[in-house]
């Protein structure tokens, strides 16, 4: 509402709500206030008809809606009601991976934000961890370098090296999805170590989206010959940022953290993208 020169009050124009928008609204407050919380179950749909006293059609159309924002899955007719998802950093994940994908952006903004994101997470990180996060991360590193050496992720010694499954570069073909999927983790314990869930939560999408990208540096790597080797560097690059964070040094972590994610990344695009990523190294 605003009052016009004249003294005379004017009012805006508003937009027709539709019912099933609603339903879905409080159902959406109702889980992110944690009233409803992840693994729970809504009403059956008869009861929820009854209780919002809106048609099943209705419904039906908001439970469509809440399952295409990831916050519940639910099935037709299912007796025991929506299952609430809750907030999950997976629907955050696959956006990320589309956009990368269109023509709107693509795998060098992705890396670029990641570079800029990371060394935040490093700089709250090496002042906030805990002895705890150190350990987790140094499991983590050991776990990356038992891929690399083509063992077992739990860092056994013994017949997987000399297994017929692996080949001659280094490590068996399931150690690339091991080792995307280890790093990936150990950039979330970092997020998770800086103390702030937002940063956290958008670490551990960004972290997702770009897993299929790293193992398909990975196979691209095998097939030049030295997939074994570009994962030795990088579990170096990731021991010296665990050093940095363990002396208290965020600065020389975020430092690090870029300048080893340029040199995984920049070889592979084209300059012009090389030029937005060097932008981002200081």
């Amino acid at each position: 509402m605003t009052v016009e020169s004249s003294g005379e009050v004017s009012f805006e124009p508003v937009r027709p709500v539709r019912a099933y928008q609603r339903v879905a609204e409080q159902i959406e407050e109702r889980i992110l206030s944690g009233e409803l919380p992840a693994g729970s179950r809504l009403p059956a749909e008869r009861e929820l008809v009854r209780q919002f006293d809106v048609g099943r059609s209705t419904i039906r159309e908001a439970l469509r809606v809440l399952q295409s924002s990831g916050l519940v899955r639910s099935r037709p007719g299912d007796p025991l009601g929506a299952e609430v998802l809750g907030v999950s950093p997976d629907n955050l994940s696959q956006a990320l991976g589309r956009l990368t994908r269109s023509h709107l952006s693509g795998p060098a903004e992705l890396v670029q934000f990641r570079m800029l994101l990371d060394a935040e997470s490093y700089r709250l990180a090496a002042r906030l961890h805990t002895e705890e996060d150190l350990a987790r991360m140094t499991a983590l590193a050991d776990r990356m370098a038992a891929c690399a050496d083509g063992e077992p992720h739990g860092g056994a010694q013994g017949g997987a090296r000399g297994s017929g499954s692996g080949d001659r570069h280094g490590g068996t073909r399931g150690d690339a999805h091991a080792f995307s999927r280890a790093d990936a983790e150990f950039h979330r314990v970092v997020a998770e170590a800086s103390g702030n869930a937002l940063l956290a939560l958008c670490a551990r999408a960004v972290h997702d989206a770009v897993v299929e990208v790293i193992e398909g540096k990975l196979a691209h790597a095998r097939q030049a010959g030295d997939g074994a080797d570009w994962m030795r560097r990088s579990v170096a690059h990731h021991r010296e940022i665990l050093a940095a964070l363990a002396a208290g040094d965020g600065a020389r972590a975020a430092a690090l953290g870029r300048a080893a994610l340029y040199e995984s990344y920049a070889p592979q695009l084209p300059e012009r993208d090389r030029a937005r990523l060097r932008a981002a190294l200081d």
